[in-house]
């Protein structure tokens, strides 16, 4: 479809939808960015994964990566409270190393990959560059991350601790850096937000969702214009 149809649709759509809904989309994806985004490798704890995506939701950040060498990740409904439903979730399971064929497809993107690690002195969260899209890679709390992704990252970023604690739980450390990132990007004057074709095509998922038999509504409008 041409962005002037996917307008239309969305349009139509709307129909369906309450003035408070309307607004509350509109609202939440001028906020949207894809220039930060986040990739959990083997998580092996679903509530910590499921606590990132809330985390996600929460700043913005739209696209979470999702690698599954050993554990499969499912979404934790209790954790979750429902953000799953507005980010865009990207699972790696069906390669031989899942880890660097999402490694490989962020640098294909544009992403500058950051593996997130107390143990060296590369770069501290605050210090980022930001010019370019930046994706950080989170391990398991017990193990970190895979000798993989260490060889493959781009450099590796920690968070300033003052304490005797060496390491904080996954979904705080994504949530420290997530606020950190999110704030700068508001602050610069980096064209961080969804691109116009981006915003409408994730206005016109979100809509689909909340709307009852939204799929299908789309389906018989789209047959209506032989679109």
């Amino acid at each position: 479809m041409t962005t002037s149809e996917k307008q239309d649709l969305l349009d139509y759509l709307y129909n369906f939808l309450s003035e408070n809904k309307m607004n509350l989309f509109d609202k939440i994806i001028a906020d949207r960015t894809k220039h930060v985004t986040v990739a959990l490798e083997n998580i092996f704890q679903p509530q910590n994964a499921s606590a990132v995506l809330r985390t996600a939701d929460v700043f913005g950040i739209q696209d979470v990566h999702v690698i599954e060498n050993d554990n499969e990740y499912n979404v934790n409904p209790r954790v979750v409270h429902g953000a799953s439903k507005w980010i865009t979730l990207h699972k790696y399971n069906e390669q031989e190393n899942n880890t660097l064929a999402c490694i490989n497809k962020l640098k294909a993107d544009g992403y500058k990959v950051y593996g997130t690690t107390p143990h060296t002195n590369d770069c501290l969260i605050q210090d980022i560059p930001l010019d370019n899209r930046v994706a950080l890679v989170f391990g398991t709390e017990m193990t970190g991350l895979s000798d993989i992704a260490m060889e493959n990252v781009d450099g590796f970023v920690k968070i300033p601790m003052y304490g005797f604690t060496e390491s904080l739980n996954i979904s705080v450390s994504a949530s420290i850096c997530l606020y950190e990132l999110k704030k700068r990007l508001k602050q610069s004057d980096i064209n961080w937000q969804l691109s116009e074709e981006e915003q409408l095509d994730q206005l016109l998922i979100w809509a689909k969702k909340v709307i009852k038999d939204g799929t299908l509504i789309e389906k018989q409008y789209l047959e209506k214009l032989n679109l």
